[in-house]
């Protein structure tokens, strides 16, 4: 969705809160963002994903209790995501969903931790 080296940043705190964002690789850079189109818009919003709020880990399941997001539809639920560590890796996926086009997608999201 976000191309096959998308950039990002994934937190989670010591306090229970966490965030997350998520762009695609080569975003269009607008000139000018005071003359952007509303089309120009639409592809930057297309093309990131971001939200924060807090967190709970239960086994392999880490669920996020979404208090702010890009997407509103997220703002106030919980995103429940499996995930699984190999040494500085975070490997997060969703259950198999259907997508627009009726097939059965697989979101899965890898994270490597910074020093």
């Amino acid at each position: 969705m976000f191309g096959k080296a998308p950039h990002g940043f994934l937190h989670y705190g010591r306090d229970g809160r966490m965030y997350g964002i998520i762009v695609k690789e080569n975003r269009p850079k607008p000139t000018d963002l005071a003359k952007m189109t509303d089309q120009e818009r639409a592809e930057l919003f297309k093309t990131m994903l971001a939200y924060g709020g807090t967190f709970k880990v239960d086994g392999g399941w880490v669920v996020h209790n979404v208090g702010i997001s890009w997407n509103e539809n997220w703002t106030g639920t919980d995103q429940v995501r499996n995930f699984r560590i190999e040494g500085r890796r975070l490997i997060i996926s969703v259950d198999p969903q259907t997508g627009s086009d009726g097939r059965q997608i697989t979101a899965v999201l890898t994270w490597e931790k910074v020093q």
